[in-house]
């Protein structure tokens, strides 16, 4: 390595220079300026003529401009992160210097016999100009130098969509980020009147069909999202799809931590896209600071708090302070995990976390009358599709005996509130999951409205409430995971039909609009989320292969699995909704049913379900459920037969 090299090495590894040292620098340019001023004014054999004048001139000068280096702390900063601020500084300080020097120049004109004799205003004020010149130029060199010397081989080269504060924001950020991981090279912008213009030194370009050429040309291989343009470019199918054909990698911040025009937004929140971030979705606002006026002080019972709803609930929960909060879940490990956050995060909050299962019934007595809670949210449920269909008896006594065990406590206890997590397979199911959930809304509706007494030392207070939605982004067995695993392994990314259609909702939407609608209804109503747009899966997987950048990974349709069909529905033929408190949420309008009735179907149900007798179980399920009809599934049997007794 050369010299120079060297030197520059040692520099930039160090983590400043002394303040001394950058002082010292500063004095030396006001000599060397006033040098250069007195030859561009007179002629280099004067200045040897009188050198001793000059000099002692020159340093009375630079005495006189500790005063403004003083004032401005203009050697404080750490040179090779200079910024527009600093040279403001430098600019400031000279000039306060220049007037101090005028004013000074003349009663020591008498005073010193001369010494400045050849020295004028105009000397002056020329030689603070060039001072100012040159120590904004080696300020900028060195800032450049570092910016050269340390510039990371794998930064990628990026464009930032937006050309607005947000966006310029960023740009900062991503400039004076050390390793860099991103090079500005321009602005995407939707607006006609910022087409072709300069932003930061960049060019600004247009959404059209030239952007592509443009990302060729420039080498692009990352797009940067504006904090403030996120909403925007979500609904950009186009864009996206035009980014993703180009290999473009695209970076964009949660939605938590989206930008709010603080100066520490840091380009460590950006994250590389998945494919929920670019699923077109509104925006879902909720009022939690009002569902959290009532949650506070309150004692708090989550049953499946180790799962992806349940465990979510518990962090939207837990901030709002309540009295107590009793967590449920029958597995280990995740419930640990649970157990953990809670003593890290909220440790001032009593908190317990069982392991065991809601069928327990004397378990579930013991833990409702010690903890006497006010609300309940009971998000445990068995929800694998494929494998209740092959597990019709265990779907009955987890999902239906569960939520009974469950619900019957909660008026015997005097629970306020019970909201029950449910889900679109349960409106005209056509598998044993969604049937066992439908049972379930059955039986708290009819409980809800029940006037009589259930049972001994029942007394009936309780407000009960079902929330019903989706699937949700990335809970644990979805197919966004399945989906990334089959990528990473190089395919085949397995799809079951190539028309079939979900709704998609993100976890922390959902768990919202469950507290929500929980907190906010008057007992009784069954609850559905508006969903968005549904979403064609073969499509969400070509999206996530090429949003991968893996290469030859294949789409393989295998078929409806048991109890599958093509498209969920939110409410059944017969039903109708009424607006509620809040536009993505509305009330299903279904049919009631006696409780006397629904309780003695359900507790034959739960004991023909104790035999294993799958036929059996399964036929009791479409007697108290009568629009349950199979599909694809050795259950379609049982329809036959109804049908040609009828």
């Amino acid at each position: 390595m050369n010299p120079f090299g060297k030197v520059l090495r040692w520099y930039f590894h160090k983590e400043s220079l002394p303040y001394w040292c950058v002082f010292i620098a500063d004095c030396l340019v006001l000599l060397g300026s006033g040098l250069i001023t007195y030859w561009m004014l007179h002629s280099a054999s004067e200045i040897l003529a009188h050198a001793e004048k000059l000099l002692s001139a020159l340093g009375v000068y630079i005495a006189l401009s500790v005063v403004g280096f003083r004032i401005f702390h203009t050697y404080s900063g750490i040179i090779r992160y200079s910024s527009f601020v600093d040279l403001q500084k430098v600019a400031y300080a000279n000039f306060v210097n220049m007037l101090l020097v005028i004013l000074v120049h003349y009663p020591m004109l008498i005073m010193t016999e001369g010494i400045f004799e050849s020295l004028n205003t105009r000397f002056i004020v020329a030689m603070y100009i060039i001072a100012t010149l040159l120590m904004w130029a080696y300020r900028i060199l060195i800032k450049t130098l570092f910016e050269l010397s340390t510039s990371d081989q794998l930064a990628k080269r990026a464009l930032i969509y937006g050309a607005q504060e947000g966006a310029v924001g960023l740009a900062k950020n991503i400039r004076s980020q050390r390793p860099a991981k991103f090079i500005l090279k321009g602005f995407i912008a939707h607006e006609k009147q910022y087409r072709n213009h300069l932003l930061l030194g960049e060019k600004v370009y247009d959404i059209d069909e030239h952007l592509q050429d443009i990302i060729k040309e420039k080498a692009i291989n990352a797009v940067l999202i504006s904090p403030l343009r996120n909403k925007d470019f979500r609904a950009d199918t186009k864009l996206q799809d035009m980014l993703i054909e180009a290999g473009v990698k695209i970076f964009m911040t949660e939605e938590a931590k989206e930008w709010t025009g603080d100066d520490d937004f840091s380009p460590s929140q950006l994250h590389e896209v998945s494919v929920e971030d670019l699923l077109p979705r509104e925006e879902i606002k909720v009022d939690m600071m009002s569902i959290g006026r009532q949650l506070a002080g309150k004692r708090i019972l989550i049953t499946g708090s180790a799962g992806s709803i349940g465990s979510e609930m518990v962090r939207q929960i837990a901030p709002y302070k309540p009295s107590a909060m009793m967590l449920i879940d029958q597995a280990e490990t995740p419930q640990h995990d649970i157990r953990l956050m809670m003593a890290k995060r909220w440790p001032d909050i009593p908190c317990e976390t069982v392991v065991t299962s809601i069928c327990k019934e004397q378990r579930m007595e013991d833990i409702f009358s010690a903890f006497r809670p006010d609300y309940v949210f009971h998000a445990a449920a068995y929800k694998h599709v494929p494998m209740m269909e092959n597990n019709p008896s265990e779907a009955i006594q987890n999902n239906v005996y569960g939520t009974k065990v469950l619900a019957d406590l909660a008026v015997k206890y005097g629970v306020k509130k019970f909201v029950m997590v449910s889900t679109d397979k349960a409106v005209n199911p056509t598998n044993v999951m969604g049937c066992s959930k439908r049972i379930c809304e059955i039986y708290v509706q009819a409980l809800n409205h029940y006037k009589g007494e259930p049972s001994a030392q029942m007394s009936n207070h309780t407000q009960f409430v079902t929330t019903r939605f989706g699937n949700v982004l990335g809970s644990n067995g979805s197919v966004i995971p399945l989906f990334q695993e089959q990528i990473k392994k190089g395919g085949p990314v397995t799809v079951t039909h190539p028309d079939i259609i979900r709704f998609f909702m993100l976890i922390p939407e959902a768990c919202k609009l469950v507290l929500e609608a929980g907190t906010k209804g008057n007992g009784g109503e069954i609850f559905v989320f508006d969903m968005g747009k549904p979403v064609r899966i073969a499509d969400l997987a070509a999206r996530m292969i090429k949003l991968s950048g893996a290469k030859g990974v294949e789409i393989k349709y295998t078929g409806l699995r048991a109890g599958e069909k093509l498209y969920e529905e939110v409410l059944g033929e017969q039903e109708n909704t009424k607006p509620s408190f809040h536009e993505k949420i509305r009330i299903a309008k279904v049919r009631q049913y006696d409780y006397a009735t629904v309780a003695k179907e359900i507790d034959e149900l739960i004991e023909i379900s104790r035999h294993y007798d799958d036929m059996a179980t399964v036929k009791k399920m479409k007697e108290i459920v009568p629009e349950y009809k199979s599909n694809n599934s050795i259950y379609e049997q049982l329809d036959k037969k109804v049908k040609s007794e009828e």
